[in-house]
């Protein structure tokens, strides 16, 4: 997986005492929220209406995040999730419409609209600037993260930071040590047994957690499959080698991820279906697929799953049944 170009938002946001800078009055600057041409992030910082309106709800995030750092306390960096959305990781099921900051002189924790305070001693080694603006590291960011989200949430974190280059499992085994005293980081220890950074989405790590929570089998990820000539016929997402199964996930992201230029999602399907029976063909292996629609039953799932390994043990017996 690798970062997106994040969208440069340097300087977009503009403080009331910027606007009055600038000759305006506090009515004008009511008008123009009023016509639509600036956005109120919050109070007394706007942005123009359009770039908001322009802007995924991670770069609203980030924008939200420029507002409350430029009010804010000069010791003030953006941590968890915040911190997770400014490098670009993608995160699932964890709200954006808080922004998540520690400051650097340890003062204790509050809640204000929009915003969410952090107690935390940070020093300048716990601490970087990306795309201008101060975040707390990436290891650290994980398991900031871990401590106030569940566990599928932070392993989507956690694979996606290490598949985009950006921490080692080295780097995140010594944070979670050093940070094994903090509130909620319990399981930690069945996070990082859990991480692969070869999961190379949200999809390929919520559904690695899905095997490991439903007790399925944990299969092999991203296999080169060849032929006789070693040729490659094409990489699976999930191969359970001994039963002669693989797994695929569909989704719209992939889709779009691997289509070829000018290639339309009919032709893409198509040939997607062509590398499935090649695969099949020269393996004598079979396929399932899963969507998102399968991992919000995961219990269902993995019963269809655990169905067709069974079915291809020559000895029933010889597979046990998970819980």
């Amino acid at each position: 997986m690798h970062s997106p170009p994040q969208r440069d938002l340097t300087g977009v946001v503009r403080l009331r005492r910027d606007l009055l800078a600038d000759g305006y009055t506090d009515q004008q600057i009511r008008g123009l929220v009023k016509a639509g041409a600036l956005h109120r992030i919050r109070r007394g910082a706007y942005v123009n209406a359009q770039l908001w309106n322009d802007s995924s709800g991670e770069d609203q995030h980030r924008i939200r995040c420029r507002a409350v750092l430029r009010a804010g306390h000069p010791l003030m960096v953006l941590t968890h999730v915040s911190a997770a959305i400014e490098r670009g990781v993608p995160v699932w099921s964890i709200g954006l419409d808080e922004v998540h900051t520690t400051r650097m002189d340890a003062k204790s924790s509050r809640r204000e609209a929009g915003v969410i305070h952090h107690v935390g001693a940070l020093t300048d080694k716990d601490v970087e600037v990306v795309n201008g603006v101060r975040v707390s590291r990436t290891a650290r960011t994980v398991i900031e993260v871990s401590a106030t989200n569940g566990l599928e949430a932070t392993l989507v974190v956690a694979n996606a930071t290490l598949s985009m280059g950006l921490v080692t499992e080295e780097e995140l085994r010594a944070e979670a040590h050093a940070l094994r005293y903090w509130p909620e980081t319990l399981g930690n220890h069945v996070l990082l047994h859990l991480v692969d950074g070869r999961m190379g989405s949200v999809a390929e790590s919520r559904t690695d957690f899905l095997f490991w929570s439903q007790h399925v089998p944990r299969p092999e990820a991203q296999v080169e499959v060849r032929d006789e000539f070693n040729d490659l016929l094409g990489i699976v997402d999930f191969l359970w080698r001994d039963f002669g199964v693989f797994l695929e996930f569909d989704g719209k992201i992939k889709y779009e991820q691997f289509r070829r230029p000018g290639e339309t999602l009919d032709e893409y399907l198509r040939r997607e279906k062509l590398r499935e029976e090649r695969i099949c063909q020269a393996t004598g292996w079979v396929c399932i697929r899963i969507s998102w629609a399968d991992l919000a039953t995961p219990a269902s799932t993995a019963r269809r799953i655990r169905r067709l390994l069974e079915s291809r043990v020559l000895k029933p017996d010889s597979f046990t049944r998970a819980p």
